[in-house]
């Protein structure tokens, strides 16, 4: 792809162990052509030989074409021949202070590649903060930057964008029952935020009560009588305008991230032999009759051990599913028993996350057989938990990598939609569109360029068959799709409806 190509050029001798940062500028733009006077002189005082400078000119890069239309400088980090960090604006103080936190990165990263055996880096939490577009407007974004580093909080992912209505009504969903909901959804969509993923690598508190702390209580009126200090006390203007969002929980703070940063993965953790220990996901299964009594006092013991919950959803399952998810268990003689108590109410499903997870999670659980569990582990889940009238344990945890992939896909499957890449946009824009689809998260299925005959057109937009410009649509595509076929394809769908 032509796109991927010039981007790639931006890359090249930036694989090593060194920090690039590259000053996109546009020729007509009288702040952009002046930086370059203040990246020497930031050069010159910092003097250091991981630190080079690159410019690029948005107006001939294709792949830059995101950073156009707007007169103020952009600085993209490139750390180890990836992108780390994007600001934007000519803010001299927080351009130096982000290149000094950066150069520390890479100097640890290369001190963790020499001496892996004496160091580790544990990302301990990470929560999802939002600069909302009343303070973007403001033009307090950069000004909260600098007040969140200051706090201590590290910036792992950074990116300034407009929500549509569909990305904030599904975000906030679990606010729909409000009345201010509406608002709300108006409001997020109305111009840019700056999205951030924030976590704390020194300290293992957690990192999304330590963000709800900064950034005060959602009332700004209340939050300048009780805590004047904070972010919402000072940024905030009225009730729905109270500048920053914050994760309410770990839980919702794992959806948030998988909703906003689907590619994103948390960091992975080097132990004291020097190797990696890499983030697992495991199924966790709250059966019926414990979920309706005890579901919140197993949740509770699930974030005091460490779990994220990535994704959650209850669900009655049919006899058919029990027995397609239980296959391996069909013909043994407690199945029955099993059969019955997962079809009598709505069973949690959970995919959890966190390194080690199949493992730690199935020894949390203890024994399969509950008067084992009882009599070798009572502090085990399965112990505490387990009903006496019930023969069947309460608890189900994923055996092994391949099991958890097949548990998780069960209850969170992927879904698939049709796409397509109309004929007016085929000719320009088509590999741009396909790079967008994939950086996104989506996987293409099927792929194929056809023409519409006109009773294809009609039965593909029959739902429109009503409407004023029904007749134009159909033969619009009908007699521009034999110049020009539009492109076809399914999508696999890796976004879903969290719970």
């Amino acid at each position: 792809m032509a796109a991927k190509k010039k981007e790639a050029s931006l890359q090249v001798g930036i694989t090593a162990r060194l920090l690039l940062l590259v000053d996109v500028y546009q020729q007509w733009c009288g702040p952009c052509r002046a930086v370059v006077s203040l990246l020497r002189k930031i050069k010159n005082e910092l003097g250091d030989d991981l630190l080079h400078f690159a410019t690029a000119e948005a107006d001939s890069i294709d792949a830059l074409e995101r950073y156009r239309g707007k007169c103020e400088p952009t600085f993209l980090f490139y750390g180890g021949g990836e992108l780390v960090a994007v600001l934007r604006g000519a803010n001299a103080p927080l351009l130096q202070r982000m290149i000094v936190e950066e150069l520390s990165k890479e100097k640890l990263v290369l001190e963790q590649d020499t001496h892996t055996h004496l160091h580790t880096y544990t990302i301990k939490s990470y929560t999802v903060a939002i600069i909302k577009p009343d303070a973007v407007a403001h033009g307090k974004a950069n000004e909260i930057i600098m007040k969140i580093q200051d706090a201590g909080f590290e910036i792992l992912a950074h990116e300034e964008r407009t929500l549509t209505e569909v990305e904030a009504r599904d975000f906030y969903q679990h606010k729909a029952a409000e009345v201010y909901f509406q608002d709300l959804v108006q409001f997020m969509s109305s111009g840019p935020s700056n999205i951030l993923v924030l976590s704390q690598v020194e300290d293992s508190a957690n990192v999304v009560t330590a963000w709800r702390e900064f950034i005060g209580p959602a009332d700004n009126e209340e939050a300048r009588r009780e805590k004047p200090e904070s972010l919402r006390a000072q940024y905030g203007t009225q009730a729905l305008f109270n500048a920053v969002h914050g994760s309410e929980d770990i839980d919702q703070a794992g959806r948030e991230l998988a909703f906003l940063f689907p590619n994103f993965r948390t960091a992975s953790v080097t132990g004291q032999d020097g190797e990696e220990e890499r983030v697992e996901r495991t199924l966790a299964l709250i059966r019926p009759d414990v979920a309706r009594e005890n579901r919140e006092k197993i949740l509770a013991k699930i974030h005091e051990s460490g779990f994220t919950v990535v994704l959650k959803r209850e669900l009655k399952l049919t006899e058919e599913q029990v027995r397609q998810f239980y296959f391996q268990h069909v013909k043994e003689e407690h199945f029955p028993a099993l059969l019955k108590s997962m079809t009598s109410g709505p069973v949690l499903a959970l995919a959890l996350a966190r390194t080690g997870a199949i493992e730690d999670w199935r020894n949390i659980l203890g024994p399969s057989d509950i008067n084992q569990a009882r009599e070798e582990r009572p502090e085990c889940l399965r112990a505490m938990f387990a009903l006496e009238s019930e023969p069947i344990n309460p608890l189900h945890g994923s055996a092994n990598l391949e099991d958890a992939e097949r548990e998780i896909n069960f209850f969170f499957p992927k879904q698939q939609t049709l796409a397509m890449i109309k004929p007016d946009a085929m000719e320009e824009h088509k590999e741009k569109i396909l790079e967008e689809i994939y950086g996104m998260g989506f996987s293409v299925t099927q792929l194929k360029e056809t023409v519409l005959s006109r009773e294809t057109a009609e039965e593909f937009y029959k739902e429109h068959r009503e409407k004023p410009f029904f007749s134009q649509l159909v033969e619009y595509m009908y007699l521009v799709t034999c110049l020009k076929p539009p492109l076809i394809f399914k999508l696999v769908i890796f976004k879903m409806s969290f719970f």
